[in-house]
């Protein structure tokens, strides 16, 4: 699959492990790059909601056509699918899944 990203930020955070540590900290930012990879080496959205660990959903609401997976116990990286196959992942956010 590609990837995309919503900004150049979070490209930025990809590409460079330190300024993710520095936004995210870093087990978050560990597991934002290794997500990343892991959508990458896949072919479609159906084999990346059997990998175990990631938990890969579907958003409801508001935030319907999206897509997140589990990067530590509240954090979650949200994308969205894109192409006429949807071959393509656009990171979105990572996102604090429970707000305090």
């Amino acid at each position: 699959m590609e990837v995309c990203f919503r900004t150049k930020k979070l490209q930025r955070h990809y590409e460079n492990g330190r300024e993710a540590e520095r936004a995210y900290g870093r087990d978050v930012a560990r597991k934002y790059i290794q997500r990343i990879n892991i959508i990458k080496q896949v072919c479609d959205i159906n084999e990346l909601c059997v990998l175990p660990g990631l938990s890969c959903h579907p958003l409801k609401g508001d935030r319907r056509g999206q897509w997140a997976v589990k990067l530590t116990g509240f954090y979650r990286l949200i994308f969205s699918l894109k192409g006429k196959k949807l071959e393509v992942a656009c990171i979105e956010e990572v996102s604090k899944h429970y707000d305090d």
